[in-house]
């Protein structure tokens, strides 16, 4: 039989009227006349039941001398549960229990009536017993509000959830028949007053508000291992009574770290941490507001925000609440002891005061520490030591799935609310966003709305009433959107597109070669399980093409982080700031899973001149430990190193850093030709003597005499040139020769 109850057809419409007596309010009974009672009779029992409206909640019925025909008694809770007020009608109809009804357990919420500073101990044991005696025979479902009184003093329980004898959980209300055999579990918030002892059974503390996690519903995406990690360190001991902990001889966790690159969820994640525990408020700190100008008060700001904490554990022990403090930003405030040159001190003692108080003489058992940074390396080590903030948690960039889920999240309300196209497919979405932090994809999501608003708008009359119904937000959005929002740590294509302006084109075997070669070395990095770093030069005379060689690859190769380094970035920079930047651009490869890094012009990072010489030694041995510093495990990195000063690179070392080295040549007559061909801007007899006066020329100095002869003897001739219909005469072409090749 169904968990709904059968109902038969008797049902009754009757006058809702307060409760005969203020004692008969607390029986939790509905009370109506001895002729209206035989109504709801249960077959071949003495039960009388009835259902309310929308099937809400069950009503157990009893006869009372003052109620008149036609009336039914309600209390004040019944009313409010049922939606109507005395005098109001109500339609009651008879509920005939299901079998297998018994309730095999049930958990509920204490409330006092009258919400004020009273501070009472319940025993579970005892209150059981009683409430089984009294509401025996009674029908619960679960979210019902009952009042009851227990030593002098009225209670409210909500029934949180509802267990039935040998009954699998069930999408239907939650509702049976409390019985002798019923078992109850006793929840109290922690604001309520109400201190539940003896209820060893019960094998939960209610140290979280919801009886289940989704991240989805928290806003949270892509994270679901890192919470798992964080659950499991920091929350699983906490979810226990305290005296299981206690006989497990363990302390709870007091800190947690969460690092990782800007934008990724670090504060999302802690923000809703705070709001799904059931302790306090938690107490947001933005790390540089604890300092003060006065000498001892930044000190003490640090001391307060534990002092509630403290107060806590000393008037109520383990029952205290648990404090959450969540310090944004913490390397501003927690930098390590002996690194700051203020002539104060004031950080290193802010980082001894923080180190006392969460793990000192006097430790705190109800505090949970969260720090947020993506500088971790600036940390005090101590800080990082188990006892203080020992779970540390990396909040890297979401894969393609973590993409998926976050879009979503961003998504949801425009697709419940139809203003999502049907031609928006988030999937693919995922896998074009490759390297998009959480933030950049909230991005995308608002710049993709900005272009369907705006469709909407006419700048002729911003006044025009706009029909929102047309507001559908397409693929197309989307498109502009991920054009406009570009990934801190992706790839980047303008500076790569910069570095071949004229495409690529065939100039030769051996540029072809090299190119292939270079493709293997990507496909390398990408399958190669040994080889987690590969590093390649590409050398030869300047103008040869090796930038362009490596920003095609580069290009092609579709990886989620391509980035250049080239002098041009860091002109008038100290040697040291050149150095960072260096590093920096390395550190960033690190945290996606495939990069590539092209070192342009080494000789010109590295300050070389050939008088003296004269060359950065702090750079050059800065390159030379990047070039063989293994990635982090899971990550893969391809180094393209480019130089036109191949002897000075081996002399300094820098060349035996690379796995390989490939030569990229000057162009010969033949390739020469090639080019020209591809060009079409000579006429087909003259082809072959261009090309002999290009023999042993590069193909940056080739592209750039095109350029000079297509303008003609007189100018203004390059249209008609490059749209085929006139030709560059050979004679001009010699002169341009002249000019640019040096004898």
């Amino acid at each position: 039989m169904s968990r709904f109850a059968s109902q038969s057809s008797a049902s009754a419409n009757m006058i809702v009227i307060n409760t005969p007596g203020a004692d008969l309010a607390l029986t939790n009974l509905a009370y109506c006349s001895s002729s209206d009672l035989q109504k709801f009779r249960v077959p071949n029992s003495n039960l009388f039941l009835a259902s309310v409206p929308a099937d809400s909640f069950v009503l157990s019925l009893a006869s009372h001398p003052s109620v008149n025909s036609g009336n039914v008694g309600l209390n004040s809770i019944q009313r409010r549960q049922a939606k109507v007020s005395s005098g109001d009608s109500i339609s009651l109809t008879r509920f005939i229990p299901p079998d297998d009804f018994n309730l095999a357990l049930l958990t509920v919420e204490l409330e006092f009536v009258k919400k004020g500073t009273k501070n009472e101990q319940v025993d579970a044991v005892l209150l059981a017993n009683q409430l089984r005696k009294r509401f025996i025979n009674q029908v619960m479902t679960s979210g019902q509000k009952v009042i009851f009184e227990y030593h002098g003093n009225n209670y409210t329980f909500t029934v949180n959830q509802a267990v039935l004898e040998g009954q699998e959980k069930s999408t239907l209300p939650e509702r049976g028949i409390i019985t002798n055999d019923t078992f109850f579990v006793f929840e109290a918030n922690s604001g309520s007053g109400i201190k539940i002892v003896n209820q060893r059974e019960a094998a939960s503390s209610n140290i979280f508000r919801h009886k289940e996690f989704n991240l989805q519903s928290l806003g949270i995406g892509g994270l679901s291992a890192e919470f798992a990690d964080i659950f499991r360190r920091a929350f699983a001991s906490r979810v226990f009574p305290p005296h299981v902990t206690n006989k497990l001889g363990i302390k709870h966790v007091k800190g947690m770290l969460l690092f990782g690159p800007p934008g990724t969820g670090k504060t999302l994640m802690a923000r809703q941490i705070g709001k799904m525990l059931n302790g306090r408020e938690p107490k947001i700190v933005n790390g540089p507001e604890v300092l003060s100008k006065f000498v001892g008060e930044t000190e003490k700001n640090i001391r307060d925000l534990f002092a509630d904490a403290e107060n806590d554990q000393r008037t109520r022990g383990d029952e205290s609440d648990l404090h959450v403090i969540i310090f944004d930003e913490i390397d501003a405030i927690c930098k390590s002891r002996g690194s700051t040159r203020d002539g104060t001190g004031v950080h290193d003692s802010i980082v001894n005061q923080l180190l006392t108080k969460i793990d000192g003489v006097e430790s705190l058992n109800n505090v949970l520490l969260i720090g947020m940074t993506n500088r971790k390396d600036m940390l005090d080590e101590a800080l990082l030591r188990p006892g203080r903030l020992e779970v540390q948690v990396e909040i890297s960039l979401p894969d393609e799935n973590g993409r998926l889920q976050i879009l979503q999240i961003h998504t949801n309300k425009m697709k419940e609310n139809s203003f999502l196209s049907p031609d928006v497919n988030l999937q693919e979405l995922a896998a074009r966003t490759k390297n998009y932090s959480g933030a950049e994809l909230e991005g995308v999501v608002k710049s993709a709305v900005s272009f369907a608003l705006n469709r909407q708008l006419s700048m002729d009359d911003l006044t025009k009433p706009v029909d929102e119904e047309n507001i559908k937000v397409t693929m197309d959005d989307f498109l502009h959107a991920l054009q406009e929002i570009i990934p801190a740590f992706g790839a980047s294509t303008d500076d790569l597109q910069r570095c071949r302006l004229n495409g690529m084109v065939d100039c030769g075997d051996r540029h072809k070669h090299i190119y292939q070669r270079a493709v293997l070395l990507v496909e390398q990095v990408k399958v190669s399980k040994g080889s987690p770093l590969v590093t390649c030069l590409l050398e030869g005379p300047s103008g040869s093409g090796k930038t362009a060689l490596a920003a095609t690859v580069g290009i092609d190769s579709d990886f989620p982080y391509v980035k250049i380094i080239s002098a041009e970035s860091m002109i008038g920079l100290h040697e040291s700031t050149k150095c960072a930047q260096i590093v920096k651009v390395f550190e960033d490869a690190y945290k996606s899973p495939l990069s590539i890094i092209i070192l342009d012009d080494i000789e010109r990072l590295l300050e070389y001149v050939a008088i003296g010489p004269r060359f950065s030694n702090i750079i050059s041995q800065t390159l030379l430990v990047l070039l063989k510093r293994l990635p982090p495990k899971g990550k893969k990195l391809l180094v393209i190193g480019t130089t036109s000063e191949v002897s000075f690179l081996d002399s300094v070392g820098i060349c035996d850093a690379f796995s390989v080295a490939y030569h990229v040549p000057t162009l010969k007559t033949d390739d020469a030709k090639k080019v020209l061909k591809q060009l079409n801007v000579f006429a087909e007899d003259d082809v072959d003597a261009a090309a002999e006066a290009l023999n042993d020329i590069t193909i940056k100095k080739l592209y750039m005499l095109i350029e000079m002869a297509a303008q003609g003897e007189q100018g203004g001739a390059a249209e008609a040139i490059y749209s085929g219909q006139e030709k560059i005469k050979i004679s001009h072409f010699y002169d341009c020769l002249q000019d640019v090749v040096r004898y």
